[in-house]
């Protein structure tokens, strides 16, 4: 087990935790009792998720209003967290975009990056030396299972969760013996508002309604990976053919194939 046990003083922080994957996080941790920190731009949305968490659950869920994808506030917020107890840490927070990189706005590219890839490293190094002093701690990384494959026209992405997936299952291997745990939750499609936020609606059409994932089964999954110490979490059937296809296939099919898939659709 290296989902620590709650306490007063420990605080399980989650990203992105104002929809979505974040949220249903947030809620899979308060039913276990864990008090939360929850991290994400939107504050109205954070402190209304915090009110229904502390009403439900008898848990603190503190608020940070705070865009991971700029350099200072991330920096301010890790900087927070290095000098408290951080009992997990969920890396959630990002987003995609979608259509050929040539044609793409330079800074957004630059703040997914930021966001995606950037923020993950930014907080786990802000908490691990902590939690390994204490020889206990848990830290979840939501990949993707599109960071197993080559993602035309979905290039940034890909590849922000490319990193996101190794990260995690680098830094699982790594912290053998520590007490300390790294999970990896790569999803493949899930019903929250990142659709819309990748402007991508007409490229989910690409996946048929019923092998979409509800966010809080996908985030009641990765919880239950994360107590079990395990490296990867592939919630769903599609999403483990997906993983497979996008490991194993050739390059020379499954890259062209994704190509013509997405600039049919957006």
């Amino acid at each position: 087990m290296t989902l620590p046990a709650p306490t007063p003083r420990a605080r399980a922080v989650v990203t992105g935790a104002s929809s979505g994957i974040g949220a249903a996080l947030a809620a899979a941790l308060a039913r276990r009792g864990h008090h939360l920190v929850l991290v994400a731009r939107r504050e109205d949305r954070l402190r209304d998720l915090a009110a229904r968490l502390t009403a439900a659950h008898r848990v603190e869920a503190e608020v940070r209003a705070c865009d991971l994808a700029d350099r200072a506030a991330r920096q301010a917020l890790a900087a927070e967290l290095a000098g408290r107890e951080v009992a997990v840490l969920c890396n959630n927070a990002g987003f995609g975009t979608y259509g050929p990189l040539s044609a793409a706005d330079p800074a957004r590219e630059l703040r997914q990056a930021e966001l995606n890839a950037v923020a993950v490293l930014d907080l786990t190094l802000a908490v691990l030396p902590g939690m390994i002093e204490r020889r206990a701690g848990a830290i979840l990384v939501t990949g993707s299972a599109a960071g197993n494959q080559p993602g035309p026209r979905n290039t940034t992405y890909a590849a922000t969760k490319a990193f996101a997936n190794n990260f995690a299952e680098s830094l699982h291997y790594e912290l053998k013996g520590t007490g300390v745990g790294c999970t990896l939750l790569a999803p493949g499609p899930v019903r929250t508002g990142f659709a819309d936020a990748a402007e991508v609606s007409r490229a989910a059409g690409l996946v048929p309604g019923p092998l979409w994932m509800p966010a809080e089964r996908a985030a009641e999954l990765a919880v239950r990976g994360l107590a079990k110490g395990r490296a990867r979490v592939v919630p769903g059937g599609f999403a483990k053919a997906q993983t497979v296809g996008g490991r194993f296939g050739p390059r020379a099919l499954v890259g062209p194939l994704l190509r013509r898939a997405y600039e049919r659709a957006t």
